[in-house]
């Protein structure tokens, strides 16, 4: 059964919410601040690189999704709405200003709304944060009351970036919190289209909190990998790439089924060393995971160390190729990758950007190159010393070194390309995703 829906935000999560719905046949309006970015959805713009988005808003834009500055009006003509703004951390705590603006302009307009209506949080919060904050908001503002006059709850997104789209439309489980029946009945309506999934009922405190755990977990992942490989290139005569790929076919991580033989599951990819994890969700929720415990008087030292491993990461990069050269200045050196991961043009704690920003101080000359991610990274790494290329040719013509740290697919072709080159100039591989007998000067994390 359709339903009108109205998404407040139009960044990565609300946008990407909005236009899935969209396709799976409800009626979305997404409400933004800004008339810019409405005026670029109306006109099916994607704002964002996410491979598939551009082609549902093209197909929904006009028909099922619409943006709108009017975010009273969204919500007076939908069933449920959404809060999809952004929940930044400032270092202790998440800001939540952004929610609690949304929740107050949400209640306002609910006074005029006189049917039941559901509010259901999308942001990332902490535990707490949809019945100790939002609800009373919401109440004080429409003058009405929870649980009878209208619904809260709580719906985390587990969006991939770069994959969200297709983790959105196929999704591995939906996590419904709410405040009593009728709101996760609500919510399970809207969900009724998605077939064969795993749905989870729950309370929106327990929502919240599966949202980050998620997150924490694969953090913590990727930081052990981390400090395997640290180990491997300590001891020396060890490759963390063999290490893991031997702990991988434990058949507890990668089954074996008879007739069909060895499942490798998706996870495995968070066992592997590299440079670091970023991005808009590990670093940030990894954080404020920690500042919440504290403030409830638990220590997280697990998450702590999770946390420090990953800023020292990029050192490991930087050490390697100090090893080659007796000083850095004037080296000229390729970086390969400024996006987080491949698939996205976010440069949000890009390990990419530390980097960059240490080879420059020790006077390298860079040249820069990521297929998408080259408008971003110049809003964040200007420097005259940093030529920004448009192709994996150019970007490695003339190096010193070469230095990889984005996992795009294009740059499996490196060896090839190296191949005639006289001297070789130095491979840095911090995604460790070349083959290391390819490449005549090889350096790599856990080597």
């Amino acid at each position: 059964m359709s339903m009108r829906v109205c998404v407040v935000g139009t960044g990565y999560v609300g946008l990407v919410t909005g236009a899935c719905l969209a396709e799976k046949g409800h009626q979305v309006t997404c409400v933004d601040v800004d008339p810019a970015k409405v005026e670029q959805l109306n006109r099916a713009e994607p704002p964002i690189h996410e491979r598939g988005l551009a082609e549902l808003l093209k197909s929904n834009v006009g028909t099922r999704l619409c943006g709108t500055t009017d975010l009273a009006g969204a919500v007076r003509e939908s069933d449920l709405s959404f809060i999809a703004v952004g929940t930044p951390f400032d270092g202790r705590e998440i800001d939540v200003a952004q929610v609690r603006s949304a929740a107050e302009a949400i209640g306002a307009a609910l006074r005029e709304h006189h049917g039941y209506h559901t509010v259901v949080v999308k942001s990332t919060v902490v535990p707490g944060t949809t019945e100790e904050l939002v609800l009373p908001i919401l109440e004080e503002t429409s003058g009405k009351k929870a649980g009878r006059d209208f619904g809260v709850g709580m719906n985390p997104e587990f969006l991939r970036e770069g994959e969200a789209v297709s983790d959105f439309l196929h999704p591995d489980r939906i996590v419904l919190g709410g405040i009593d029946e009728r709101t996760v009945q609500a919510m399970g309506q809207l969900y009724d289209v998605f077939e064969g999934v795993d749905v989870i009922r729950t309370s929106p405190k327990t929502a919240e909190t599966i949202k980050y755990a998620s997150n924490a977990l694969f953090a913590t992942m990727i930081s052990f990998s981390n400090e395997i490989g640290n180990l491997c290139a300590a001891l020396g005569g060890l490759d963390v790439t063999e290490v893991m790929r031997g702990v991988h076919l434990d058949h507890r991580l990668s089954p074996i089924l008879p007739g069909t033989g060895r499942i490798v599951p998706a996870f495995t990819s968070y066992l592997e060393a590299g440079c670091g994890f970023g991005g808009s969700c590990f670093p940030k929720d990894v954080k404020s995971l920690i500042a919440h415990g504290r403030a409830a008087g638990l220590p997280m030292e697990l998450l702590d160390a999770v946390i420090r491993i990953n800023e020292r990461q990029p050192r490991e990069v930087v050490r390697r190729i100090q090893k080659h050269f007796p000083s850095l200045a004037g080296v000229r050196i390729a970086l390969l990758g400024l996006a987080f991961k491949p698939g996205t043009d976010d440069m949000r704690e890009s390990p990419a950007l530390p980097v960059a920003q240490e080879l420059l101080a020790q006077g390298a000359l860079l040249k820069a190159y990521d297929p998408v991610a080259r408008r971003e990274a110049e809003k964040l790494l200007s420097s005259r010393d940093v030529e920004y290329v448009d192709d994996l040719w150019s970007s490695i013509d003339g190096v010193d070194a070469i230095v990889l740290m984005t996992r795009w697919p294009e740059f499996e072709a490196l060896p090839r390309l190296l191949a005639d080159r006289n001297p070789q100039p130095l491979v840095v591989d911090g995604r460790r995703m070349l083959d290391k007998r390819e490449i005549e000067r090889y350096e790599g994390i856990g080597l």
